[in-house]
């Protein structure tokens, strides 16, 4: 199957939003502080934002703490207090561990992640009908571990069900993790050394 380039879509999106005069409610998956910074830098020119922090698979409880404080100071110190709104999602661990039965050996990148964003996306979109907003997609395609494609597909599915629109997008694009580097050094963010489920903790420990 031919990729889709979901950078030209989200370009053409934000070129038709322009004209519009006025920006759209945006409702944004956040996994961490330093993915969602650059995304922020870069939607928040564009759209009305609320981050929802919504990670039922990062283990242990206090490192999904530390993450949502993390994403807290840097809206703080960034100077986004009064520009977006972000929301703690509760800490659903027990549906991760439900949706990764049976599928604990499966590689990183596989089908157990691939539940993993579903999971999260569909509770994003949950919230953005309930709330009414105008659109809603997640930070995630800014790593480069993570696969813009099969992420929104999952969101295009997703979108279809609840009618709500999803946001295409591959953050990592123009630059976009780079950017979220150079912005995590500059506002001294904690950068985690793994996705956030034990399984990816023990994945990446071993690969060092």
């Amino acid at each position: 199957m031919e990729k889709v380039n979901y950078q030209i879509m989200l370009d053409k999106k934000i070129e038709a939003i322009s004209k519009l005069g006025k920006r759209p409610r945006l409702l944004l998956h956040s996994c961490c502080a330093p993915c969602s910074s650059s995304v922020l830098e870069y939607l928040n020119q564009y759209f009305e934002i609320t981050l929802y922090y919504y990670n039922p698979n990062i283990t242990p409880e206090s490192e999904f703490e530390k993450r949502f404080a993390e994403l807290e100071r840097f809206c703080v110190t960034a100077g986004y207090r009064d520009k977006i709104k972000l929301i703690r999602g509760c800490y659903e661990t027990g549906l991760f561990e439900q949706l990764a039965e049976g599928l604990e050996n499966e590689a990183e990148g596989g089908d157990r992640c691939e539940r993993c964003y579903r999971l999260r996306i569909e509770k994003t979109a949950q919230l953005a009908k309930a709330e009414k907003f105008d659109y809603f997609t997640t930070t995630l395609s800014v790593s480069p571990y993570k696969n813009a494609q099969k992420l929104n597909q999952i969101g295009k599915e997703i979108a279809e069900q609840y009618k709500v629109e999803y946001l295409f997008s591959d953050f990592k694009k123009k630059n976009g993790y780079k950017r979220s580097c150079e912005l995590s050094r500059e506002y001294g963010l904690y950068r985690q050394n793994y996705c956030g489920c034990k399984y990816s903790k023990i994945y990446y420990e071993a690969k060092g």
